[in-house]
């Protein structure tokens, strides 16, 4: 008994290095199937293709036109969800044992890591002397108290609200009270300021009610004007495309109105239901830093806060210094808050 339990234990110890030798051999069978297949070049020419349809897509994106549908912003504001056909492609290829379409896929890969392997890097810094927050509410919250009380919990010495109703105006004013002691209500969006606000007036950006406000918020590190805006919906119909007309007229609208602003330092709080690489908000994005962009980790898509998919709330800053941009927990609105560090006081940098 005590030989066959020795004999047993040994070629259980040896198992291991079996199995070792036998995925080796296996891998080593696979290379060989592949070296020695003279159809590995020939396969795959259709998954090829696709790959370098891809890369053109991402690379060349602001050139496909907005005549029909406005194509190209579609494409812009899903943009790094490209990425996603790249693994797939690579799979496919794998499976038919193409060489030529694991070679192309090679050139989407690059092209996406190009355009967008700096946000997957922790960028956040430390410092700052103002911390921004920016927050869609929904007109529909079911909660605005408990939003109004989760943002300020944030620490943000200035708060910009969008899409707020009449009905909940007070109670986002009263849940607020004792944090900020300064604050403007246009239309519907708001500012909540621990620091005082004055120059306060409406933007016009030519929809025929108020969406957008300006205010200068005197800081212990110097005034910041701070816009706060809420552009136009956009949406995806199968007969009109990606319907975003009045949002790119408002767009407009609202760059000019930045680009006339008298104070050197800016800052733009909002849901600008559209990305920093959608070419229709160029008007504002040539002038102003995103501060998640220059400062934040990841994506900071914001949007819808159930599953998001899209950054479309925005902090962008000009002659300010981002320090740091983050994402907030979902509150009762469809969209995710959104705040940023920054340095009003560059002179010593």
């Amino acid at each position: 008994m005590a030989q066959q339990a020795y004999v047993t234990e040994t070629d259980s110890g040896g198992s291991e290095p079996d199995r070792r030798g036998s995925g080796l051999r296996r891998l080593n069978r696979l290379a060989a199937g592949w070296r020695g297949d003279p159809r590995i070049w020939r396969r795959g020419i259709v998954l090829a293709a696709l790959a370098v349809i891809l890369a053109l897509v991402m690379l060349l994106h602001a050139q496909i036109p907005n005549v029909i549908g406005n194509l190209g912003s579609l494409t812009e504001t899903f943009l790094p969800w490209l990425g996603l056909f790249v693994p797939v492609l690579l799979l496919l290829a794998l499976v038919r044992r193409s060489a030529t379409a694991l070679i192309a896929v090679l050139l989407p890969a690059i092209v996406w890591l190009n355009l967008f392997g700096g946000q997957l890097s922790d960028k956040t810094g430390s410092g700052g002397d103002l911390t921004v927050a920016t927050h869609n509410v929904n007109a529909d919250n079911p909660d605005p108290s408990g939003t109004a009380q989760d943002v300020a919990a944030s620490g943000a010495d200035v708060v910009a609200l969008e899409e707020l109703t009449a009905d909940a105006v007070p109670t986002y004013e009263k849940a607020l009270a004792s944090t900020y002691k300064y604050h403007s209500v246009q239309g519907t969006v708001g500012l909540w300021s621990k620091y005082p606000l004055s120059g306060v007036r409406s933007v016009d950006i030519k929809l025929g009610w108020t969406r957008a406000m300006r205010a200068a918020v005197t800081t212990p590190a110097g005034q910041v004007a701070v816009y706060v805006a809420h552009l136009p919906s956009v949406r995806v119909k199968m007969e009109a495309g990606f319907t975003a007309r009045q949002r790119d007229k408002s767009a407009n609208a609202l760059g000019e109105a930045i680009a006339d602003e008298p104070l050197q330092k800016t800052v733009l709080l909002g849901d600008l239901n559209g990305t920093m690489n959608d070419r229709a908000l160029r008007a504002i994005t040539a002038q102003m830093r995103s501060t998640q962009g220059a400062s934040g980790s990841g994506m900071g898509f914001s949007w819808p806060a159930s599953f998001p998919m899209a950054r479309i709330d925005q902090i962008m800053v000009k002659g300010i210094e981002p320090m740091s941009s983050w994402t907030l927990p979902e509150t009762g609105s469809d969209h995710l808050p959104v705040a940023a560090r920054v340095k009003v006081d560059t002179s010593a940098s």
